[in-house]
């Protein structure tokens, strides 16, 4: 059974790759005209992938920031919460 399903996937690759050399064979335009269009095609997959990254840099750097500002609110809220318990430590041994 795993030699047919090698098999038929050889067989898939060959035939993208023959209906790819028969796409460009009969291609409308010109072979400088295709190169063209591919460069511009890799220029806005580049420009798009920049754009993405530069987007994920931002959320994340934002979620870094409400983590620190979370952070610093458990923070206080530890302090406010061990200064309360230590008052009331003194409060009830003064007696």
């Amino acid at each position: 059974m795993s030699d047919r399903d090698g098999n038929g996937f050889m067989w898939f690759i060959a035939g993208l790759g023959m209906g790819a050399l028969v796409g460009v064979l009969y291609a409308p335009r010109s072979g400088r005209e295709t190169r063209e269009q591919i460069l511009k095609s890799a220029e806005e997959g580049r420009d798009w992938a920049n754009e993405r990254a530069r987007d994920a840099r931002e959320q994340a750097n934002q979620w870094v920031e409400r983590g620190k500002d979370v952070v610093r609110a458990q923070k206080e809220q530890l302090g406010s919460a061990l200064d309360a318990g230590r008052q009331a430590y003194r409060s009830a041994t003064e007696k």
